[in-house]
């Protein structure tokens, strides 16, 4: 889904999504250390939690993976549910991708 990110020093971040487990994963170097699950409703992605390792060591994981999800969502043709309270915040916080949410 997206490329890695990556800085001089710092771990390999990729975020995929996984439709046999209904989620969104970050990983870091290989290391699965976030996730943003959903439910796939009729041409509508419900996310319903999303979660970041404690020992993850790095702010903004959760930006990177909702941003990634929500940008997969777009190009599948897709809306979104945040039912998710990070989700909903994300959205408020970027009204750019206030198009995607269903009202």
């Amino acid at each position: 889904m997206s490329e890695p990110a990556t800085e001089p020093d710092q771990p390999t971040y990729l975020v995929a999504r996984d439709d046999a487990t209904s989620r969104y994963t970050v990983t870091a170097d290989g290391r699965e250390v976030g996730e943003a699950e959903f439910i796939l409703d009729e041409g509508r992605v419900l996310f319903t939690h999303t979660e970041i390792a404690k020992d993850a060591g790095r702010g903004g994981l959760g930006t990177l993976l909702v941003r990634e999800a929500l940008a997969d969502v777009r190009e599948r043709g897709l809306t979104v549910v945040p039912l998710c309270s990070f989700v909903a915040s994300y959205l408020r916080r970027h009204p750019e991708e206030a198009d995607l949410a269903e009202v």
